[in-house]
């Protein structure tokens, strides 16, 4: 139980990063520092979007941007550090000490 418990903690810390570059590459396309229509950059900007866009629509619907700013990024970064860290790590790490 111990190694399904590092492997989900490792899925949800990448996925933060994901969400983490995914925000950073929209401040800079916003500032005009990424050019867009490189065929590169869309490819990353594609997959990105396809990522992380399912789980931020329905937040999206929820939290509106506050001063123009979009906070589902980071709201749900903290969900995630939440539930990976607190909720399921620990439980995973319980059933394992139990012996479960």
């Amino acid at each position: 139980m111990d190694v399904l418990a590092d492997i989900i903690d490792t899925l949800i810390q990448i996925y933060i990063f994901v969400l983490i570059a995914s925000a950073i590459v929209s401040w800079l396309i916003a500032f005009n520092v990424i050019n867009v229509r490189s065929r590169p950059v869309y490819y990353i900007l594609s997959l990105l979007y396809r990522v992380t866009e399912p789980v931020l629509r329905p937040l999206r619907r929820i939290i509106p941007p506050i001063a123009g700013v979009d906070l589902t990024p980071l709201i749900l970064i903290l969900l995630l550090h939440y539930v990976g860290q607190r909720l399921l790590v620990g439980y995973l790490h319980e059933l394992a000490l139990s012996g479960a």
